[in-house]
């Protein structure tokens, strides 16, 4: 498998590199934007790394570049000094599958690029075996596509599991550590991705949605009595 190591600091690059080599990933690196942004274009890698505070185009650009790009799929974890929490959900909002804040272990890193990779690769048949319906949505995962009367809907492939996992429990409670290790396969991370991701379903999905919060307790597809809300704490 081959990651990407984008970074403007030497150190930072070479420390990652070995970790992620241990681990037999084969890494290539690059310190600026532009070459960042040509190594993404070619699509020779299986997931990104990018600094968030890389000279022009920052990671932030790169990420939504990639989502918005011929590649939409390709996993990527962004790196970054900036630890407030609006400055995570703004990486998270980009498209980004993970969030890692400076300075962070080497070693925890090179597990959340395994994860982050193990998830994509895993498909859609592993989500949902059937296609699932609730109201004006339907489910292919046959196709990973998602259709609300009869219209596809263009969703990333997180986005499309955690879709599938919603409707595959109805009316089930599930908090952010439970989805974020039943759908994203973590056992740690930054929460906020969860938030971000329900946020983003919300948005696509518009009026035919049924993720509801429930108060201290997390969300829910279709929960009676519960509100729909952007945060479950």
């Amino acid at each position: 498998m081959r990651v990407l190591v984008a970074d403007d600091d030497t150190v930072v690059r070479e420390v990652v590199r070995r970790y992620l080599e241990r681990d037999g990933f084969t890494v290539v690196e690059t310190a600026d934007g532009p070459t960042t942004a040509q190594v993404l274009e070619r699509n020779e890698i299986d997931l990104a790394v990018l600094d968030v505070m890389m000279p022009s185009p920052d990671g932030i650009e790169l990420c939504r570049a990639v989502r918005a790009g011929a590649h939409p799929d390709t996993p990527i974890i962004l790196l970054t000094a900036l630890g407030e929490e609006e400055d995570r959900v703004l990486g998270l909002q980009s498209g980004a599958d993970d969030y890692i804040v400076k300075p962070f272990s080497p070693r925890e890193l090179a597990l959340r690029v395994a994860s982050v990779l193990r998830r994509a690769q895993r498909g859609p048949a592993q989500v949902a075996a059937q296609p699932l319906r609730s109201g004006a949505i339907e489910l292919r995962p046959d196709a990973q596509a998602v259709l609300v009367d009869g219209r596809r809907v263009e969703l990333t492939a997180r986005e499309f599991d955690l879709l599938a996992f919603l409707l595959a429990h109805p009316q089930q409670v599930f908090g952010r550590p439970e989805l974020l290790e039943r759908v994203w396969g973590w056992t740690f991370g930054d929460q906020s991705t969860v938030t971000v991701h329900i946020k983003r379903l919300r948005a696509k999905l518009g009026a035919a949605h049924r993720i509801e919060t429930v108060w201290g307790r997390g969300y829910a597809w279709g929960r009676p009595g519960s509100q729909e809300v952007d945060d479950a704490d």
